[in-house]
């Protein structure tokens, strides 16, 4: 299998280890000068000298980890050569340039990169719902505690902490439950650095999200958690409960006398945290691209969790709750 590679940052990097782990011959691109070179030079990948020219190179599909503005226009450049395509999240910047990417493509061919979906606990849990264990879901809780804020050059074209950060959780919530979010409301403080009034956004959210069925979810997120990277997800019925997230290096301290859980290093990177489900995710596309399967998480699963953005960031903005029809176009 021979994949187009395009963006060769942290993440993209990352892919290019995973996929050639996986036995995929790959073609690469990044227009930062010296960043092709060095990952050809550790994984025997074919440098090309732009986009168009990984598209031309005979791949069977194509792996986006370039800048959030550049996916629109790669995952229709890639589609529209009948390439199946994958593409860290977003799809775009915002939700409705997220939905017109939807409405130009196909799907099945197309993967967006949640890779929650692929972790694990994360999968025991969607098992536990499914399975009717839990009983009646009545509460959820996803959490996504960073330990600190990106650059502040990243902050400024993020769109702010709901399309960001946030969004993993409504994916997952979405995932887990096989329910929609029909309204939200979100507050949020914007201490920390300076960056974070002056560009409008929040440090620190709160989101009250009720879904189709009256299960009621709150994602917490931040940007500064001091004690480590902290993503749980914790499910609660009317007959049992379930939790993701809580291992040896759960950042959390017990106050309680006598208890050593957890015992182990804390997580702090969300590559740490998240190390297999991204190579279960990049194995799945490698099916995908070998018509073994359709995709695991679509533009539309992608645009479902940015209206829910879109209504967490308006719901912040003018201090109400906000139904999801409100901001869908």
């Amino acid at each position: 299998m021979r994949l187009g590679l395009i963006g060769l940052g942290r993440i993209g990097a990352f892919h290019a280890e995973t996929l050639t782990g996986l036995g995929v011959d790959l073609v690469v691109y990044d227009p930062a000068p010296g960043v092709t070179e060095r990952v050809t030079d550790k994984y025997a990948a074919k440098p090309e000298m732009s986009i168009t020219h990984v598209l031309d190179a005979g791949i069977d599909g194509l792996v986006i980890a370039a800048a959030t503005d550049a996916h629109p226009e790669l995952i229709i450049a890639g589609t529209e050569r009948g390439l199946p395509v994958f593409c860290e999240k977003p799809v775009a910047r915002g939700a409705t340039e997220a939905a017109d990417i939807q409405r130009r493509t196909s799907d099945a061919r197309v993967q967006i990169g949640y890779n929650r979906r692929f972790d694990e606990a994360i999968q025991r849990a969607k098992h536990a719902v499914e399975s009717g264990e839990l009983g009646r879901l009545h509460t959820i809780r996803s959490t996504t505690m960073d330990p600190a804020p990106p650059p502040a050059a990243y902050l400024e074209g993020s769109g702010g902490i709901f399309r960001d950060c946030s969004v993993h959780d409504f994916d997952t919530i979405r995932y887990v439950t096989g329910r929609e979010v029909i309204e939200v409301y979100a507050t949020g403080s914007d201490r920390g650095d300076e960056v974070f009034a002056r560009i409008g956004d929040a440090s620190t959210t709160a989101a009250v999200l009720t879904l189709d069925d009256g299960t009621i979810a709150v994602v917490s997120n931040t940007r500064y958690n001091g004690r480590g990277y902290d993503v749980r997800l914790e499910l609660h019925g009317s007959a049992d409960s379930i939790a993701a997230g809580l291992d040896d290096r759960w950042p959390m301290r017990s106050a309680e006398p006598g208890v050593t859980f957890p015992a182990g290093t804390p997580h702090d990177f969300f590559m740490d945290r998240f190390l297999d489900a991204y190579r279960r995710e990049l194995a799945a596309f490698t099916e995908l691209v070998a018509g073994e399967r359709e995709s695991p998480c679509t533009v539309a699963d992608a645009v479902e969790a940015g209206w829910i953005a879109e209504a967490c960031t308006t719901s912040l903005r003018e201090h109400r709750p906000v139904r999801i029809d409100e901001v869908k176009q």
